[in-house]
């Protein structure tokens, strides 16, 4: 394939919009097998968790370094890959972070001890916001922009189905190979996948493709209106070129600091250790954000660019990526280890409890992109709406039902009616929130907000397992006394999740109502 798109790319039709190549669609699956098990791995391993601990006697904490270390990590890489990839070509960073993550999800597959399995996660991590970036780069580079709705609509579709589908998978892989083998292989499913990506994105992604696309891009009707949800930022044009890695430094000890307690501290008794690194973390931030006005001013172009946050609705809307993220991402971590440790469930039935959730997540996602073009934001709304309820349901029956009584039937309509919220929230969000700023800073503006989301997966899972593990409490010897103590703490961890579900909902009314209208209401 030649450096330029193909001219069927973006040629228009007689009387109609511009033609997409065959290639450009083979591209997309390419693109879309990557992100798939990018992100089937920030759910599979949910149901995996019991057996982890018992097979290589995991703590507490190390349970939760596993879901936030892949999480905070994925975040960390996405902006720099981005850059990355605008400045050397996106395909060769694709395939490095796929053939990365490949290599690290077989490290975790064969890992002996909890450190080597939590530092394969945060590889994992790594290479996984290495080249996610490269899968909405490379929809602005080989769509014309009438066409890229319905590319980011199907992406919207994998990322919702890929999350929802993950606990069911890896209960169907550990009930084949049982506990002490079976969650090496969830994390084993990768390797056939992975090789295949490695092999077609070799064949059939363009090699610089961008530097034409881009342009042709740029001089399009749609050109910068923010149609990259979870990409590269686009550097600002008068920016002198390099990477801000004091900043990428100064963030990542920031956000490291924060976590480490949170998931640490309830393990060791929250010493005093953990509360200078909480004030630590705060600190770093602040330096962070002087940073990078500093950096700014330099004419350089900075990790998080400060103008975005003079919008105060980006503002809010960042907040919002990370809020929602922490509350959505966490939900069957609870659950998960509630059926298994709490109530003596196998993996394939906790991974069963899943399923109405994914088939709400299936459903809501092939709607939202055409919900959003004739609702707005009102369809975030809606899926906010329902997420919240949904969870605060789930709530009232840990809380309420007996734990001897408690089967997946009680939490059949309330995951159904969160997971049909969260199909309707995840394809449109980011195109909401870059709507806040100017189009000039879309491609900066869903960078962050795709790092914030991860980011809010981080730390979702580092509050949600502080609180459940610090609330347990299992009174006696008996199966009745262990399923009592496991669900009251999941009722407890759950009405954090709830809190968080409801502060998104709040947040969502600081969105414009429609995506046309860049930085207005």
């Amino acid at each position: 394939m030649t450096d330029s798109p193909s001219p069927s790319s973006g040629a228009a039709t007689a009387g109609g919009p511009p033609a997409v190549s065959r290639r450009a669609w083979q591209a997309l699956v390419v693109l879309l097998a990557g992100m798939f098990i990018a992100l089937l791995d920030t759910t599979i391993v949910n149901v995996a968790l019991p057996s982890i601990r018992t097979s290589i006697d995991a703590s507490e904490a190390t349970l939760s370094w596993i879901i936030s270390g892949y999480a905070l990590a994925f975040g960390l890489a996405l902006i720099p890959a981005g850059r990355i990839g605008d400045r050397i070509g996106h395909k060769w960073v694709f395939f490095t972070g796929v053939a990365l993550f490949t290599v690290a999800s077989l490290a975790c597959g064969i890992s002996q001890n909890d450190v080597q399995l939590v530092v394969a996660r945060i590889v994992q991590g790594l290479a996984g916001g290495m080249f996610v970036p490269a899968v909405t780069a490379f929809i602005q580079l080989l769509f014309p922009p009438m066409s890229r709705g319905k590319a980011f609509a199907i992406m919207g579709a994998v990322i919702g189905v890929s999350s929802a589908l993950g606990p069911i998978v890896g209960g169907l892989i550990i009930q084949a190979f049982g506990s002490e083998n079976g969650w090496r292989l969830v994390f084993g499913v990768n390797l056939p996948i992975g090789v295949a990506t490695l092999i077609a994105a070799a064949i059939l992604l363009p090699h610089r493709a961008e530097t034409a696309a881009v342009a042709a891009a740029a001089s399009g009707p749609t050109a910068g209106r923010g149609s990259r949800p979870g990409g590269a930022p686009a550097p600002a044009p008068a920016a002198k070129a390099g990477l801000d890695w004091f900043g990428l430094v100064l963030i990542t000890g920031a956000l490291v600091a924060l976590l480490v307690p949170l998931i640490q501290g309830q393990d060791e008794g929250w010493p005093l250790w953990t509360y200078l690194s909480l004030g630590g973390g705060v600190l770093l931030l602040v330096a962070f954000g002087a940073w990078e006005v500093a950096f700014t001013k330099r004419g350089r172009t900075p990790l998080v660019p400060p103008r975005l946050f003079r919008h105060p609705a980006f503002t809010g809307g960042t907040i919002l990526a990370l809020v929602y993220f922490a509350a959505f991402t966490s939900i069957f971590f609870t659950i998960s280890i509630l059926w298994q440790a709490g109530l003596g469930h196998t993996a394939l039935e906790s991974g069963v409890v899943s399923i109405p959730f994914a088939i709400g997540s299936i459903v809501g996602s092939s709607q939202s992109n055409r919900l959003a073009q004739r609702l707005g934001r009102t369809v975030l709304v809606i899926g906010t709406a329902a997420v919240a309820v949904g969870l605060a349901w789930v709530w009232l029956v840990l809380l309420l039902t007996n734990p001897s009584d408690l089967t997946n039937w009680e939490l059949i309509a309330p995951l159904l009616l969160a997971g049909l919220g969260n199909g309707l929230f995840i394809a449109p969000n980011a195109q909401f929130i870059v709507a806040t700023v100017d189009r000039s800073e879309a491609g900066a503006a869903s960078g962050v907000i795709s790092a914030m989301q991860r980011v809010g997966s981080a730390i979702g899972i580092a509050v949600i397992g502080s609180v459940f593990f610090g609330s347990l409490v299992v009174s006696g010897p008996t199966p009745d006394a262990l399923a009592s103590g496991f669900v009251t703490s999941a009722a407890a961890a759950m009405g954090v999740s709830v809190a968080f579900a409801v502060v998104a909902f709040l947040l969502v009314f600081a969105l414009p109502k429609r995506t046309g209208a860049p930085g207005g209401h």
